[in-house]
């Protein structure tokens, strides 16, 4: 079904954000300058940009959404604006004809390079963007499909590429992590540039078709770009030919791509989700050639970008429209051979409740990203279970990324934390902070004082934070990566406390002993801030399941430290039999019906007991506090002794 053809003059409004970031999102820039204008001078807007590297939401009125997905339309179905980014001691860096439709959200990723004052004139980039793919007669080839079959001696037709015998240098396909892209065509003088492959395939989605289009069209067009691209690169198409680059930007020959262009919220989603699937025909292991075309300018045999937006508003899925082109005979193979990435996604979502090795991944590479993006919150301790803190952590890593802010670690989720956290690991390698796996509590190998910013910061700031929560004789902190005044007079009052020299320094002395206060500390819980909140109003039993469950568990186990009546309990949210088992012990000791039943009067009972072994803790952990301070004075000769000397005993 075709949309019919009508005159659209309403103006509506789409949404821009731009990200200043370096070394390709490893570190957001603060207070870069932002302008943005246009043509008519009716946008005229000067920002900067936050401790994210985001500016604010910047609206622009747009023409009507309309136009982008009627296929007769003539007019130009997107406004454009002109932006440029400054920061001293970086070079600026200037996009004219930035896209922007209406609905949708655009996102200009800008990458400063950095550079003395005297040469950053010299640096300064100037790009023009040109017009969307589909609003223009692209020269899709000589008189041919998209596959290069005129004015490249090499070249086959685009219907032979699939089965050309060009030498397969690779043993299997790989999502690989950069693409280097020609801007013209093969033989042409042209740069060369560098990007990862989701970059790529974002630009040339958000450059080939447009992002108001239904999401089951967006999906099967981005196979094919995927598939496309994956096979130039399993083939070593041009590389194999002598040729310093995997693909070109000549629609003659390959995909559309524009360098600096901005890219679109709804292509990057999908584009995250599905990167690493393509498209290949049944008994082959080559990623299909998917050729395509608009399908209104210039037609191919194979997909048609105008005929997947009428399959999707009849109801086909992704998969059904590509059939509908390629045949019955192709399949959709995912692989996780992803190179630059530091593990594969283990194949389960990962969301609160959940306990696993792969949990205790995220919670790190997160920490490490939130050195570098404050607004993420550190997630300590690091001990696999996905609890409110990793959530809140995953929230805020995905709105700073433009996903889906769901709190769970999906696919998409899980590659992107993969992928910033090797780009920020890369930064610090080349900065000389040097990153190492390393165990938490363990001391290390150099001091760590105020102005330094990483991990071993937030490790401190962590043991210091729950130490206060048993003595008022050291302040409380923020995790926040950062050693701060307010970190140094807390570690201060903390080795007065321990009767060691107070510097405000972290050495191996103040190390060691924090980290076994703080170990002290765990053997008695700490009092919860809010204590238990009021009665949820509907009475738990065996079944149940949710957060009022686990606090349930949480109290019953803090409960039990002093009476020893059952055995610990998992804290999953789901009331099972242990759980049962632990209400009714409950019940019987504090003289109320043995249902195992959580009503009101449980509940009340329970808070009231709750309390009473919280303050209890309290106390003695304050008492332990000081002999544990008193012990360590006695023999910390000793034990340095031990340790260093090692004595055969």
């Amino acid at each position: 079904m075709h949309i019919v053809a009508m005159e659209v003059t309403a103006m509506q409004y789409g949404t821009l954000i731009v990200e200043v970031t370096v070394a390709q999102q490893a570190l957001p820039i603060e207070g870069a300058e932002i302008i943005v204008t246009n043509d008519d001078q009716s946008v005229d807007l000067h920002l900067s940009s936050g401790a994210n590297g985001k500016s604010p939401v910047i609206r622009i009125e747009a023409p009507d959404r309309e136009l982008s997905l009627n296929p007769n339309n003539q007019d130009i179905p997107y406004a454009k604006v002109h932006v440029t980014v400054a920061k001293a001691g970086f070079a600026t860096r200037t996009f004219r004809n930035v896209q922007i439709f209406a609905q949708e959200e655009a996102l200009l990723q800008v990458d400063l390079l950095s550079t003395d004052e005297e040469l950053a004139a010299q640096f300064e980039e100037y790009l023009e963007i040109p017009e969307h793919a589909l609003t223009r007669a692209m020269a899709r080839s000589c008189g041919c499909s998209r596959g290069g079959c005129c004015g490249f001696s090499d070249s086959v037709s685009a219907g032979d590429a699939e089965e050309s015998i060009a030498p397969y240098v690779l043993d299997y396909p790989i999502i690989p992590k950069y693409v280097t892209v020609h801007l013209g065509r093969p033989t042409a003088s042209a740069q060369n540039v560098t990007v990862t492959f989701k970059d790529y395939i974002k630009n040339v989605a958000s450059s080939e078709i447009y992002p108001t289009w239904p999401e089951q069209s967006l999906r099967a067009n981005i196979y094919c770009q995927i598939s496309l691209c994956l096979n130039r690169v399993y083939t070593e198409w041009y590389r194999s030919r002598g040729y310093s680059f995997d693909i070109t930007n000549s629609t003659a020959f390959d995909q559309y791509f524009v360098y600096g262009r901005d890219i679109f919220t709804s292509i990057s989603k999908v584009v995250d989700d599905i990167f690493n699937e393509y498209i290949r025909k049944v008994n082959t292991v080559n990623p299909y050639y998917a050729e395509y075309c608009d399908g209104r300018q210039v037609w191919c045999k194979g997909l048609k970008q105008w005929g997947t937006v009428d399959l999707a508003n009849k109801g086909y899925n992704a998969f059904e429209i590509l059939q509908n082109y390629y045949g019955q005979d192709i399949e959709l193979i995912d692989t996780n051979r992803i190179e630059g990435v530091s593990g594969s996604f283990p194949g389960l979502n990962l969301q609160r409740g959940v306990r696993s090795d792969s949990v205790a991944i995220i919670q790190n590479q997160l920490n490490r990203i939130a050195v570098n993006y404050p607004n993420i919150t550190p997630t300590y301790p690091v001990d696999g279970i996905f609890g409110s803190g990793t959530e809140n952590a995953v929230k805020a890593f995905q709105r700073q990324f433009s996903l889906t802010a769901d709190g769970i670690v999906g696919k998409a989720t899980w590659y992107k934390i993969s992928y910033i956290y090797v780009a920020v690991k890369k930064l610090a390698e080349l900065t000389s902070e040097g990153v190492e796996e390393r165990l938490p509590g363990v001391y290390p190998g150099r001091a760590i004082r105020q102005g330094d910013r990483n991990v071993y910061v937030q490790e401190i700031q962590f043991y210091l934070q729950k130490i206060a929560l048993f003595t008022s004789r050291v302040p409380t902190v923020k995790i926040d990566s950062s050693f701060g005044a307010t970190t140094k007079a807390a570690v201060v009052a903390f080795q007065r406390l321990a009767g060691i020299s107070a510097d405000g320094i972290v050495g191996r002395q103040t190390w060691d002993i924090l980290v076994r206060a703080y170990r002290e500390t765990q053997a008695i819980q700490p009092p919860s801030a809010q204590m238990i909140p009021p009665y949820p109003g509907t009475a738990l039993r065996l079944g149940s399941r949710g957060e009022n469950v686990s606090i349930v568990q949480w109290s019953l186990n803090i409960i039990n430290q002093g009476w020893g009546v059952t055995n610990q309990l998992s804290v999953d949210g789901i009331f099972g039999s242990g759980t049962e088992a632990a209400v009714i012990a409950f019940q019987r000791r504090v003289g109320l019906t043995a249902d195992g039943v959580v009503g009101r009067q449980t509940w009340n009972a329970m808070s009231e007991q709750y309390s009473i072994a919280t303050n209890n803790a309290v106390a003695l952990s304050e008492q332990n506090f000081e002999l544990y301070r008193f012990l360590y004075e006695n023999y910390t000769s000793l034990m340095y002794a031990m340790d260093n000397h090692q004595p055969n005993l």
